[in-house]
Order: C-alpha cells, then sequence, then structure tokens
C-alpha cells in the first residue's frame, strides 16, 4: 500500500483531518502544513497503530521539518506497538546525530493519542445490523484492568434478551486493529456506537431476557459494568432525536423499496405464522384440484393478506418499530439520512396503526416465502406458455 492510500484510510477515520489528507495526495509536507503540528499529531499516531510501514515514510519526512522534534516528543511509546517504537527511535536517533535535542518520552502524550468512541482506540463500542431472526452483536472494546485490553462480543436477540457472551484478551494494538477491521470490512460492517448507547441497548436486552433462560456466565459477571448507568439513550433513540424531522409520512413505501433492492436486512415475523402461511401455500401448490394461474395467484395473495394482518400485534408491532429505529441508526451513520427518516416514519406507522403500515408486513411476508411463491409463479408461467390459447 502506498502512503497515500495509507493516508486515505486515515481520512476514513479522522474526519476533522480528511479534507486536508485528501487535499495533500500523499505529499507529507502538504498534510504538515495544512494542519500544523497539532492537527497533525493525530495522523502519525493513526498511522503509527495501523499502518506502520507508512509511517515510516511519513516520519522520514517530517522529522526534517522544524516540528519534527515536537511531534516525536508528543508521542507515548507504551501506547505503540513494537515495530511503531522501533520507527520512533529510529527517527529520534537521526536527530540527534544531527544535533537535534530531543525531548525524552513522557507517560502522558502532548499531542493527541488514539481517541475512543468511533472505533480507534480502546472504551469503544460497536452494533452489527440486525439479522433477519432479530438477532446482533455488540462488541464492547475497552483497556483491561491488569493490561492490555479486554474485548468482549454479546450477541443480543429481539425476544430472548442476551444469548452468547464471549470475552477475550488482547494487546492494545491489538484491539485497535480488531475494531478498524469491524467497521471496514465489505460484509456486514460494525458501526461504532457511543457506550453509553450500547449500555442502554445491552440494558434493553437484559430487561426481556425470559426467566427461564439465564444470562450468559460471562455477561452475567459483567453486568452492572455493561448496563449500569442505563439512562443513555439507545442507537435508535439518538437516530430519532437527530432526524424526527425527517420522519416522512412515505416512510413504510421507502422501506419496502430498501428491502427488495437489499439494502437493509429482512425482519421476520413470528414463526408459527410463517409456518402456517408456508403450509397452506404449499397445499395451494400441490392440490389436486386443478385452478388456473390467475386463480392460484389470488389465493395466495388471499393467503399472504390474511397471514400478514394477524401477525403484527401490539408486541410485535413494538420490535418491528425498534428494528426499524436501530436500522435508521445505521443508515445514519453511513450517511443516508433519506433513507433513515423513511426507516423513523415507518416505525410510528406500525405503531400507530396506520393505513399504509399493512404495506410492510406483506412485504416481510413475501421476502420470508419467496422460494414457495417463485414456484408458483413459475406454474403460472408454465401454464401460459402450455395453453392453446391466445390472451387478448
Amino acid at each position: 500500500m502506498s502512503l497515500a492510500d495509507a493516508l486515505e484510510r486515515a481520512a476514513g477515520a479522522l474526519p476533522a483531518a480528511a479534507d486536508a489528507l485528501r487535499d495533500a495526495n500523499g505529499d507529507p509536507d502538504r498534510v504538515l502544513d495544512a494542519l500544523g503540528s497539532e492537527g497533525a499529531g493525530p495522523v502519525l499516531v493513526w498511522l503509527l497503530a495501523n499502518e506502520v510501514a507508512d509511517a515510516g515514510e511519513l516520519l522520514e519526512s517530517w522529522v526534517e521539518r522544524d516540528e519534527g522534534p515536537a511531534l516525536l516528543a508528543a508521542l507515548d511509546e507504551a501506547e505503540l506497538s513494537k515495530p511503531a517504537r522501533k520507527l520512533l527511535r529510529k527517527a529520534r536517533h537521526r536527530l540527534r546525530s544531527r544535533g537535534v535535542a530531543v525531548e525524552e518520552p513522557t507517560p502522558e502524550p502532548r499531542v493527541a493519542r488514539l481517541a475512543g468512541g468511533e472505533g480507534e482506540g480502546l472504551d469503544a463500542a460497536f452494533v452489527s445490523p440486525i439479522d433477519p431472526t432479530g438477532m446482533r452483536i455488540v462488541t464492547w472494546i475497552e483497556a483491561h484492568p491488569g493490561g492490555g485490553a479486554r474485548l468482549l462480543q454479546i450477541v443480543v436477540d429481539a425476544r430472548r434478551g442476551v444469548v452468547e457472551c464471549e470475552v477475550y484478551s488482547a494487546t492494545k494494538g491489538r484491539a485497535r486493529r480488531f475494531a478498524r477491521d469491524l467497521a471496514n470490512r465489505d460484509k456486514l460492517p460494525a458501526t461504532p456506537v457511543e457506550q453509553s448507547a450500547a449500555r442502554a441497548l445491552l440494558a434493553r436486552a437484559v430487561a426481556r431476557q425470559p426467566a427461564d433462560r439465564p444470562l450468559p456466565r460471562a455477561f452475567a459477571e459483567l453486568r452492572s459494568h455493561l448496563t449500569e448507568p442505563a439512562d443513555g439513550a439507545t442507537p435508535g433513540e439518538l437516530a430519532q432525536a437527530a432526524l424526527e424531522a425527517q420522519a416522512g409520512p412515505a416512510g413504510v413505501r421507502r422501506v419496502v423499496e430498501l428491502l427488495r433492492e437489499r439494502v437493509i436486512l429482512p425482519w421476520l415475523l413470528p414463526q408459527e405464522g410463517l409456518r402456517a402461511a408456508a403450509e397452506k401455500l404449499q397445499e395451494l401448490e400441490k392440490g389436486k384440484i386443478i385452478v388456473s394461474g390467475p386463480r392460484k395467484r389470488e389465493q395466495a395473495e388471499e393467503i399472504l393478506k390474511e397471514t400478514a394482518a394477524s401477525l403484527v400485534d401490539a408486541e410485535e408491532a413494538a420490535r418491528v418499530a425498534e428494528w426499524l429505529r436501530e436500522t435508521a441508526y445505521l443508515l445514519w451513520k453511513a450517511e443516508r439520512e433519506a433513507d433513515a427518516g423513511a426507516c423513523l416514519g415507518a416505525a410510528r406507522d406500525v405503531l400507530d396503526g396506520s393505513p399504509q403500515e399493512s404495506e410492510l408486513p406483506l412485504a416481510l411476508l413475501e421476502l420470508a416465502l419467496a422460494p414457495l411463491l417463485e414456484r408458483l409463479r413459475e406454474e403460472e408461467r408454465e401454464e401460459d406458455e402450455s395453453s392453446l390459447l391466445v390472451k387478448p
């Protein structure tokens, strides 16, 4: 990877420096000129933590500048990996060999260390998208009391509360790399959240824990640490507070479009209802009485509408609304504010029982039963092709 590529990645992680980094087009001097030593410090820290090879190229250039000694003195070796510390010591040696006085590293850096809360430092949290079964992963990263870092991956379920919790120990550098990979992976990237929002989300999950399902042992041991104080807003509530004005009346229709375009993952309605609808459609598909294609399609539509109307009671509506609000947060952070507003509008319609709300459970049902419905459509197409009649 080139320095220009590394700086582009740094721009994605450091919004305050993004414009200067992109305008520099890989030129270290232009970066330093645009940001100054105070603004360049976080860039150097990020590269040392995430792109060590390219950080070396940046250091070689910056130690020749007047700002070089101050930048190096501001770094804390304890926060760096072994390769990064080696680069730093090499740069300091170069300065001393030229007769430049270099301050010894101090316990606390004077410029910036990796910040938490947005995935690049410790004390961070992430949420995955909600999968069709209602489950998602909350990832929690923090400094370990005994040194290094502690990582927790907690699986929460919209109906069953906290279902799994795994705890891992890692070095601080590895924890940062893990956080970076979570946010940047191609498949189901996780989205950073404030730890207060993660606590609120986990507290809600604990509140719906069934009495006959104990909390996972690892989670139970850290429960108060992970859920208290629980007076913060969940990610979905943060999105609602920020985008309430964009929660428009056409939200359900846009959500249906997003579902069919596979921009967002669908929500599976209660299994019992899905199973009953599937059985009826299978009977229709294998029925002994010959029914014309159009009539079979009408019967399938009747089955879907009846089932959809019966599946979303008040309790399920609350779950669907929560799914929509949490999905709104993910879209908001992905800079799709209009679509996030559509999800919020749809959540309101689901809870209010607005007329257009019925479109959503019907669309969710069709997505869940898509293979069966496709077989019925294929039968109709075959019937049309085999018919000797010419349709007007």
